[in-house]
């Protein structure tokens, strides 16, 4: 049989467009066969004509939820990737540190301190298999994403997936271990000091497979975890010595907290990080006085437990002598430092609770989830990866190749009962083919191995379906709401239920 293939402007990808069958036609139902091909070019023209959609504006703050600024009256911030945004270069210092610890604390083999990090290995929000030693893509349905898997720098192959698993489906007792039943057999790696994590655990793994080294998964992991946790300290006092190596600068975050003074807005900071990173970090961003701006100031937090229990009272750091006080604090005072306590003990002695409350923070879990739904305070995710994702969602080739995957998946789906007639399998085959480049491609162009950390190929990824969850808003910065006037209103998009229309305007 003979087929001929015809490229459009997609044809650079390599995605079959349209074809023509000459030497089965005798074998074929031509007028169905005919009308295939025609509702084929006809979507085509349709997909092309249309006007692309317009382009995300990188420094919008995105509503999950209605919120009135001017009902909110407090404003709480996380340091590390909320306030302040690291270069690169952190990255791979906590990955060299890292490393380095490994060999010497943990006596891994010497050939680990040949390995180098790399950037555009990994997105925020895998899972990791503890015991199987796998690095996996897990969509908002719990659903494995099948070519996301990987066994150190190699990819799991389906069928070994499916045999691993018995199904892409994975029960939630597996993701989440339930309430009394501590061990955990997956971890997600939720916030961007993990990128560095696993990338070392991810390269270790593969050079104990290619090195034919024995090993336990689920040892590796922890000892790989403890190796990164154990240099903190370490790594505090580096970026602490050269800040502008390791920092941006943002000339609009001061702006920002002045603004917020300006209209009356009580500001606090609560971190996990020492008082004199942060220090250094925020001399270095706002300013010497930035203390001025801030009502509360409580380091070392020790969240996500500071908002879950109750029994670590709030403590006076002493900014002379470096040191814990352990007198009892009665009320808080601005311009003293504070450590450790919990949220019940703040909102008792500052009388902040609630929907006038908005909290900002990188980490779904560890700084939003149970302030939103134990609290009741408003959210706010910061998500630098934001900046990066949006790039590509505006590109032009990226809005052609995603709207005519959605059109064809259309076509797919509303020509079934011909399509699956015997003598129309070819065009069948052949669009289904043409659908799976076009989702490699939407999946690639974001990360070569895992794609969108917003999205598997269809679904929002699991990281996506938590942080909407915990958050009412998302931006890639908070200089971000410079734009917005203080009493500004958010509402959230209106998207369509599968049942509904696909729009009110077509």
């Amino acid at each position: 049989m003979n087929i001929v293939y015809k490229y459009s402007r997609l044809g650079r990808l390599g995605v079959i467009t349209s074809f023509q069958s000459y030497d089965a036609q005798r074998h074929l139902s031509v007028k169905s066969h005919r009308n295939l091909l025609e509702a084929y070019e006809s979507a085509k023209r349709l997909c092309f004509s249309k006007k692309p959609p317009p382009d995300v504006n990188p420094r919008a703050v995105f509503a999950n939820n209605e919120i009135h600024l001017r009902n909110v009256s407090i404003y709480g911030f996380d340091y590390d990737y909320t306030l302040a945004h690291y270069k690169p270069s952190m990255h791979h210092l906590i990955y060299d540190l890292g490393k380095k610890a490994l060999v010497e604390k943990f006596k891994y083999p010497k050939d680990i301190e040949n390995l180098r990090y790399l950037p555009d290995f990994a997105v925020r929000g895998l899972h990791y298999d503890i015991h199987k030693g796998l690095l996996i893509k897990v969509d908002s349905f719990n659903q494995i994403q099948l070519g996301s898997v990987y066994r150190g720098l190699s990819k799991v192959s389906d069928a070994e997936v499916m045999e691993l698993y018995g199904s892409t489906v994975l029960p939630i007792n597996y993701i989440e271990p339930p309430p009394g039943r501590p061990e955990a057999r997956m971890v997600q790696l939720a916030d961007l000091f993990s990128l560095p994590e696993m990338c070392l655990m991810c390269q270790v793994t593969d050079l104990f497979i290619q090195q034919n080294i024995d090993f336990q998964p689920a040892v590796l992991f922890t000892d790989v975890r403890n190796a990164i946790g154990s240099i903190h300290p370490l790594m505090h006092g580096i970026v602490g010595r050269d800040p502008a190596y390791y920092m941006e600068e943002s000339p609009d975050l001061v702006r920002y907290l002045d603004r917020l003074v300006h209209h009356g807005r009580r500001l606090f900071l609560v971190t996990n990080s020492p008082f004199d990173f942060v220090n250094r970090g925020m001399n270095f961003l706002v300013g010497d006085d930035w203390r001025d701006r801030f009502d509360l100031v409580i380091v070392e937090a020790k969240k996500p437990k500071f908002f879950t229990q109750w029994s670590s009272p709030l403590r006076r750091y002493d900014l002379e002598t470096k040191s814990k006080t352990w007198s009892q604090v009665t009320k808080i005072e601005k311009g003293e430092v504070y450590c450790e306590g919990n949220v019940r003990q703040l909102q008792q002695l500052t009388g902040w609770a609630g929907g006038n409350v908005l909290y900002f923070g990188d980490h779904p879990y560890t700084d939003l989830a149970d302030v939103r739904l134990h609290h009741g305070w408003r959210t706010g995710a910061i998500l630098w990866e934001l900046d990066h994702e949006i790039s590509i969602l505006n590109r032009p080739e990226y809005k052609e190749n995603s709207n005519w995957l959605q059109q064809l998946q259309q076509l797919i789906e509303g020509e079934q009962n011909e399509l699956r007639r015997p003598e129309n399998r070819v065009v069948l085959e052949r669009w289904e083919a043409e659908r799976d480049q076009l989702r490699l491609y939407t999946k690639t162009i974001f990360n070569h191995q895992f794609g969108s950390l917003f999205r598997t190929h269809h679904n929002p990824s699991y990281f996506s379906r938590r942080l909407f969850h915990f958050c009412d808003l998302y931006t890639s910065s908070i200089s971000n709401l410079l734009d917005l006037h203080p009493s500004h209103v958010f509402f959230p998009r209106r998207g369509a239920l599968p049942h509904e229309y696909r729009s009110m305007f077509v």
